[in-house]
């Protein structure tokens, strides 16, 4: 992909070491038309599916992770404003999103519930024609930068001991009683802004609900988890491949000074690029297949969805902590881009839904027992 190579490559080392938001990665990447990848076409957007969201979301992290989880949570959510759109939803956000004019990102997680992005404790109640939104979310990607973001909510106060309905609503950039608190200065994903957002007394309009009251579980599970997961899938892939790739030409480009002989010639050395190869290959085939099952409907393909970001992850890691381990000392030395794709990939096991949970998840569904 060009806008990858060109541009996403070119700011790449500057993202990540003084941990800011991929402002010109992203602005080219609206500039080719990308921003609107589940947008319906009448509207301007080009329709993909999850298979889209996979390849393009590989193709962006092979060169700047960080703009692809950005670019990755603007698809989830977005495939969020598109399945129940009204007339204004459409307008106001679905179009510019297709024209490149509008970037938004998902508020999900909440301090206290972990792994269980499922069950808000943000909550909202009506008053008149507005809806008024109290709560914290944290780890928000873009946070700040987006000019909406699709909040997830519960209809009971917290503290109540009551499981309420939950409904999800957007929330425009700039809404009075949204604020921003901290920076983001992660381990890996440095360019994400994960930010936390303080919503106090925040009043929205009726009109900015996403289908009804309530609907938020069937949001989580039909829209949210499968695009999340695909999109996460991708990027994680797209980290592995770029490690196996970076190891690939570190060897490549290496002698040994006292014979002369490449170390690529080393058989323990032929042994272990072609294992990397073998991991992402067998990531890519899984990952892809689940998004092509998800996107004809295939009832089996859930197992297939929940055991992507497992073997994504899993191939991330292990591929960049072996692209260090066979870049020898300089690999250390140099912090470089082996380095940078090992801290990215850690992400991978511990965003939720974890690893832990996503292999708990499947095991449930092999046996036919309810996941929650």
């Amino acid at each position: 992909m060009r806008v990858a190579r060109e541009v996403l490559a070119a700011h790449v080392e500057r993202v990540d070491a003084q941990a800011v938001w991929p402002e010109e990665s992203l602005r080219a990447v609206a500039d080719a038309g990308l921003l609107g990848l589940h947008v319906p076409k009448a509207l301007g957007g080009r329709e993909e599916g999850m298979l889209g969201l996979v390849v393009v979301s590989e193709e962006l992290a092979r060169e700047c992770p960080s703009t692809a989880l950005c670019y990755g949570m603007h698809c989830v959510a977005t495939a969020v404003l598109a399945a129940k759109a009204t007339r204004d939803h459409q307008a106001r956000y679905l179009e510019p999103i297709a024209a490149g004019r509008h970037f938004t990102s998902l508020a999900l997680s909440e301090a206290g519930t972990g792994i269980h992005f499922y069950w808000p404790q943000t909550h909202l109640t009506l008053d008149g024609d507005d809806y008024v939104v109290n709560g914290t979310k944290q780890f928000v990607t873009s946070g700040g930068f987006a000019d909406s973001y699709v909040v997830t909510t519960s209809n009971a106060a917290p503290g109540s001991g009551e499981a309420g309905e939950f409904s999800a609503l957007v929330i425009d950039a700039g809404t009075p009683g949204a604020t921003w608190r901290g920076d983001w200065l992660g381990f890996g994903m440095r360019g994400n802004a994960s930010k936390t957002l303080q919503l106090e007394n925040v009043r929205v309009p009726k009109r900015q609900l996403l289908g009804k009251e309530g609907d938020e579980v069937w949001y989580v599970f039909e829209v949210v988890a499968p695009y999340f997961l695909m999109a996460m899938s991708g990027i994680y892939l797209g980290i592995a491949a770029a490690a196996a790739d970076s190891a690939i030409a570190d060897v490549q480009g290496r002698t040994h000074s006292h014979t002369g002989q490449s170390i690529a010639a080393e058989p323990v050395v032929q042994h272990r690029v072609a294992e990397l190869w073998i991991q992402v290959q067998e990531a890519r085939e899984l990952v892809q297949a689940a998004a092509r099952r998800a996107d004809f409907g295939d009832p089996l393909a859930l197992p297939a969805l929940l055991a992507s970001k497992v073997a994504a992850s899993t191939a991330a890691v292990n591929v960049a902590n072996e692209a260090m381990t066979l870049g020898g000392g300089r690999a250390y030395r140099d912090n470089g881009r082996a380095a940078r794709l090992l801290r990215d990939a850690r992400a991978g096991h511990v965003m939720s839904p974890t690893t832990d949970i996503l292999k708990q998840w499947l095991g449930r569904s092999l046996l036919g027992v309810p996941l929650l």
